[in-house]
């Protein structure tokens, strides 16, 4: 079969293209095919000549509104230009980068070459972590934040039909028990098979996600009537009756199920969520195994957080908040090379108060910006201490909040910090979410990109469980990846977890990122991830969190032993 396109003797450049491992094409000012190599020949399958052909007919239909104007600004401005797009073979249609570049013929008249190199590897590894970020990794239903916008485009829907939908909170009920007393491997198989017979039990059109433990949640459209309601509830309660038959073990668990209805009880996923759940905790308190249909009289605030509330405010005065910190460790040296700060609320009555508690309120009501300015300042401060034990360069980790983060005196509070410490930037990590950065994308950039131009580094905490866009990653300035604890858990024996792994680490390989895995607990999961390249790790293995005197001292003894020493892993918080 012919290498070249045309009848005539092959060109110097493309005899050279010919010996390339990537499609290769030449074009003329007209983005018509000239050459087309080998390989090129070969994977779009065509039995007609080429030559002639527009490159524009060879992509994917929804690609080729993208070249003309990538052609155009190779031939004006005569820089290479980059291009993602679907090349059609036979079968199917294979992502490629094209690059284009401008030349001058024998001749002296400009052409075009068009070097393709396969993305196939890359687009599938995104794709694995596009569907990592947006589904739960036992069942496979979607997570939280998918069911956010899922429920988001049903209220869209239900404003311009004005009809009504349902959403449905489920509580396995008995579920702890069997996790408790099987162990987690039961538990699971349990609630892979929940999820399967709840799905069954739904349309087509309905949402089914799982939000944590032994809930879900599902988006009833059209759902509003109590009859309706009654029947869809009383069908999920029936198929969770049944026996389920795990190994040798025939368990029984049923289920509890509250309802909120749109547009009644709200006209925000964030309040018809609150509400459903509220409903689904009252089931349980009556009674188990029954459908609760949310009302006023279970509206407001448990009283126990509107008095922790008033403490909150009661603690700031009395300096009752204080930082902990975590070592973030060499995963092949075990050496220190930084501390993540982590906030601790001591309660002269109630002792340690869980920040699960505390930071939701202080998001709530604000205080989270006055807290945050101090952890950070404090944190930094603590930093030079410890590099003055250690006699060396470390760096301090900060997790920055959402209401932190969209505040416009952000940036001034970052360069108090910086300042007073006296610390360099880049010693600086800031933790961010990813929801967090898909608030607002365009706003994110703008915030992260001053970030950056101060030399903070910017780490995505918890990579993996909330929905981001890999573009987006692309061009926000990230330096670090945290690979969250759920993904390190089941390590090495999951064989998900395994993959989603590898996958965040040959991401940020390509992306020249570092990665932290956090919840490190076994010296097996940490080998695991160093021969797959991890750098660097975080978790009790290491260290748990702990006062800085204690840090201090623990760092002291690492100096000699040149790795983390038995009393850091030991500390309690």
């Amino acid at each position: 079969m012919p290498t070249s396109v045309l009848p005539q003797p092959r060109h110097e450049l493309d005899n050279l293209m010919e010996e390339a491992g990537d499609v290769v094409f030449r074009l003329n000012q007209l983005g018509q095919l000239l050459f087309a190599s080998h390989r090129a020949t070969a994977r779009i399958g065509s039995p007609a000549p080429l030559a002639g052909t527009a490159l524009v007919k060879l992509l994917a239909d929804g690609d080729q509104p993208l070249l003309p104007p990538v052609l155009a600004a190779a031939l004006a401005s005569r820089a290479p230009q980059l291009l993602e797009a679907r090349i059609k073979t036979p079968d199917l249609e294979i992502w490629h980068e094209l690059r284009i570049s401008c030349y001058a013929n024998a001749d002296g008249a400009p052409e075009l070459l068009v070097i393709g190199r396969d993305m196939t590897v890359q687009h599938a590894t995104e794709e694995r972590l596009r569907h990592m970020a947006t589904h739960d990794a036992l069942t496979e239903l979607p997570n939280r934040l998918l069911l956010s916008d899922r429920m988001r485009m049903v209220i869209a829907n239900s404003r311009r039909s004005g009809q009504g939908f349902a959403v449905a909170s489920i509580g396995l009920d008995g579920f702890k028990k069997v996790n408790d007393g099987l162990g987690h491997p039961i538990g699971d198989a349990l609630l892979r098979m929940a999820a399967q017979r709840l799905r069954k039990t739904l349309r087509d059109s309905d949402t089914l996600a799982r939000v944590g433990g032994d809930e879900f949640v599902a988006i009833l459209p059209g759902t509003a009537t109590e009859a309706q309601i009654k029947l869809v509830t009383g069908r999920l309660i029936a198929t969770l009756q049944s026996p389920f038959e795990i190994g040798s073990h025939t368990i029984y668990v049923g289920a509890s199920v509250g309802v909120s209805v749109y547009p009644q009880h709200g006209e925000d996923d964030i309040r018809l969520l609150a509400l459903a759940d509220a409903a689904m905790s009252r089931a349980k308190e009556t009674g188990k195994a029954r459908a609760v249909v949310y009302s006023e009289d279970l509206a407001g605030p448990p009283q126990h957080d509107i008095s922790l509330e008033a403490a909150m405010f009661q603690a700031v005065r009395e300096g009752e908040f204080l930082l902990y910190y975590q070592p973030i460790v060499d995963a092949h040296t075990r050496e220190i090379q930084g501390f993540e700060t982590l906030m601790r609320w001591k309660h002269p009555t109630l002792g340690m108060v869980p920040p699960a508690r505390f930071i939701p309120i202080a998001e709530t009501n604000g205080l989270i910006n006055l807290l945050g300015a101090w952890a950070l300042k404090a944190a930094c401060v603590q930093l030079k201490q410890f590099e003055e034990v250690a006699k060396r360069s470390l760096y301090i980790s900060v997790n920055i909040s959402p209401r932190q983060f969209r505040n416009d005196k952000f940036l001034d509070v970052l360069d108090d910090a910086i300042a007073f410490s006296g610390l360099l930037g880049e010693q600086l990590v800031l933790e961010i979410t990813e929801g967090t950065l898909m608030i607002d994308p365009v706003h994110a950039e703008s915030i992260l990109s001053k970030m950056a131009e101060r030399k903070a580094r910017i780490a995505i905490d918890d990579f993996g469980t909330g929905y981001s866009s890999l573009a987006y990653l692309k061009r926000f300035p990230i330096s670090v990846l945290k690979i969250d604890r759920t993904f390190i858990r089941d390590l090495p024996g999951s064989q998900k977890d395994g993959a989603i792994c590898n996958a965040v680490l040959d991401l940020a390989k390509h992306l020249d990122l570092s990665v932290v895995a956090e919840g490190v607990e076994t010296e097996e999961q940490l080998h695991y991830l160093e021969q797959r390249g991890c750098q660097y790790i975080q978790g009790y293995l290491t260290g748990k969190p702990m006062a800085a005197n204690v840090a201090l001292a623990a760092l002291k003894e690492s100096i000699h032993a040149k790795v983390v020493p038995a009393e850091l892993r030991q500390v309690h918080p």
